[in-house]
């Protein structure tokens, strides 16, 4: 009878005591890891978002941009940072194109990190030059089918987003296109634009200008739904490719064992910044969609697209380095 008061008592103990350990958070400031360059979408979205969650939370973050191989030196500091909240990290899908191409990592990318909250999405679009004679997604797969190996596409380097992305398509459709990487994927759009190659995918916003200037022509975007700032291009979905999907997104998390209180009241301040009327026109603005979800949703995210990614690199021939 004695052991069950005290069971008792200590389960009351625990349901009491648990909600209090959030409840002084955050009592100082926040570090918050940005592990691209600033000017970079995932540090626009980690700044903007931050400013806001700042300002409801009464605490600073602090924002640390660690741009250095591929992002992977901000999020082994994540990794190996204090569980206690103090210590935020808003990237992109490098999370999980990491694990599939760099051999020596630092962390594991589904032990080492706490999903936090999906923020945000940017859609890309699949853009050729105007002597390709292909206007649909059908009919340039079609002409790579007729020419093995003749077209090629750009990339702002081997495991980019927009590499990876055209190596989606040749592993879904079987066709063979020639990778040119160069050092950024603004780079590959001039060479686009000057008719050296055929075809780049490329996010949406930095793209609008080439397409509203006719040098190149928008074939397809890579989603699900079709993006505003370009309502008459079709997406992946309506062309009747529906694998064929490739959005850049961003997300928060925090090191692996931080408190689950802390986490919830992280996402609690997250989805209210992204109600802001303010912080979503500033998005707009940037050519970002707000991309709310739960940690729940974000851990299956990371999961799905390793596997994913682990594909797409097989089928390239991509070996971790």
């Amino acid at each position: 009878m004695r052991n069950t008061f005290f069971l008792v008592m200590s389960l009351f103990a625990v349901v009491l005591c648990g909600p209090t350990l959030a409840q002084g958070y955050p009592s100082k400031p926040i570090k918050l890891i940005l592990p691209f360059a600033p000017g970079s979408p995932s540090d626009m979205v980690g700044r903007t978002v931050g400013q806001k969650m700042a300002a409801q939370m009464g605490q600073p973050l602090v924002p640390d941009n660690r741009a250095s191989s591929g992002g992977t030196l901000g999020l082994t500091m994540v990794a190996k940072s204090p569980a206690d909240g103090y210590t935020v990290l808003v990237t992109s899908p490098t999370i999980a194109i990491s694990q599939v191409l760099y051999a020596n990592l630092q962390y594991d990318s589904i032990k080492d990190f706490a999903p936090v909250a999906r923020l945000a999405s940017i859609e890309n679009v699949m853009l050729v030059h105007p002597s390709v004679p292909a206007k649909t997604l059908k009919e340039f797969i079609a002409l790579a089918r007729s020419k093995p190996g003749k077209l090629n596409y750009g990339s702002g380097g081997a495991g980019t987003t927009n590499h990876l992305a055209n190596e989606l398509l040749k592993s879904l459709e079987k066709i063979n296109l020639v990778h040119v990487p160069y050092k950024g994927a603004t780079l590959a759009a001039q060479s686009l634009m000057g008719g050296e190659i055929d075809e780049v995918i490329l996010a949406v916003a930095p793209a609008l200008p080439f397409i509203q200037s006719g040098r190149v022509r928008a074939v397809v975007v890579l989603s699900e739904k079709r993006v505003k700032t370009l309502p008459d291009v079709p997406t992946s979905t309506e062309a009747g490719f529906p694998n064929f999907r490739m959005s850049i997104w961003y997300a928060m998390f925090v090191p692996a064992g931080t408190p689950k209180d802390i986490i919830s009241h992280l996402y609690r301040e997250a989805e209210k910044a992204l109600k802001d009327p303010e912080l979503l026109q500033r998005m707009s603005n940037a050519g970002m969609d707000p991309w709310l979800g739960t940690p729940e949703e974000l851990g299956s995210l990371v999961k799905s697209e390793i596997a994913r990614f682990t594909k797409v690199a097989a089928s390239a021939g991509l070996k971790k380095e």
